[in-house]
């Protein structure tokens, strides 16, 4: 097997996250906000170790970067420059447009993956899964269907990129059902 994304673009891309993520927790715990891109940027490299079609270091960027565009003070300009427009229209894809309602921001969201490499699909894929762990305490069953229900069209849209991601997104899915009583 071939490994097809490098250490150093993986370092640096992890760096540049930290930095702008910097002093941001993850879900209202005191772990730094960092750890939800090293988790989905983890699915992904698993995946890129099983199928090696998909372009690596785009994908490792993009999913170690895949919030900043969302949750920081980082410009879709400053990606271009820092890691290319390949990266930067990636994490622009996988950023919800906040300027729509919010019921369409998932469906835009998955329209402008879908044009993106099968590398990008997968970030989708990764972070999805990798947000399918236990959510917080304070999310109303309603919510937790919701985002199950999310993660279903999530699959929907882009389960053919990865057949390795398919199953375990599926499986993922599945096991979420435990928070809402399924």
């Amino acid at each position: 097997m071939t490994v097809n994304w490098s250490q150093d673009v993986y370092d640096r891309a992890l760096r540049y996250a930290a930095n702008a993520h910097h002093g941001q927790k993850f879900r209202r715990t005191e772990l730094p906000y960092l750890i939800h891109p090293t988790l989905a940027c983890m699915e992904v490299i698993a995946a890129l170790a099983e199928e090696d079609h998909h372009d690596g270091n785009l994908a490792v960027q993009c999913a170690l970067l895949h919030d900043v565009l969302e949750d920081t003070h980082i410009f879709y300009e400053d990606l271009q420059k820092q890691f290319g427009t390949d990266v930067a229209d990636g994490v622009l894809a996988l950023s919800k447009d906040k300027s729509l309602p919010e019921s369409e921001q998932m469906a835009d969201s998955l329209l402008r993956i879908q044009k993106q490499p099968s590398a990008v699909w997968i970030v989708k894929l990764g972070d999805r899964i990798s947000n399918l762990s236990e959510p917080p305490e304070w999310w109303t069953t309603e919510k937790k269907v919701n985002y199950q229900e999310s993660a279903r069209q999530i699959y929907d849209a882009l389960h053919t990129a990865s057949p390795f991601m398919a199953r375990r997104m599926k499986d993922k899915i599945t096991a979420y059902g435990k928070y809402i009583g399924k």
